[in-house]
């Protein structure tokens, strides 16, 4: 289960458990977009696909470099989401691979 850090919410690692901030690296494996983790603990690297069926109106989190913010998908494009935070507080667009359907 994630608990939040600070400004950024924190996974655990499937294998270890042990609970960490992990922005993760996109990559294409056998081409498919993926976003790859490391654990700093174990060495364990696993992945998730990138977000394909991502709609506007999806409850996203997104994974920033300086926090993690819930939001609603404003806007979908191929390349990058507009995130709209709750009761319309900001508006951003980020990198498709830092969004995660909530």
């Amino acid at each position: 289960m994630s608990r939040s850090v600070g400004a950024h919410t924190a996974d655990p690692c499937p294998r270890c458990f042990i609970e960490a901030v992990r922005l993760g690296r996109p990559v294409t494996i056998a081409g498919h977009d993926v976003v790859v983790y490391l654990c700093d603990h174990c060495a364990h690297t696993w992945s998730r696909p990138v977000e394909d069926d991502l709609e506007v109106y999806d409850v996203v989190r997104a994974d920033l470099p300086d926090a993690t913010r819930y939001g609603t998908a404003w806007q979908v494009e191929a390349d990058r989401v507009q995130v709209r935070g709750t009761g319309g507080d900001w508006l951003l667009w980020v990198e498709r691979w830092r969004v995660i359907i909530y």
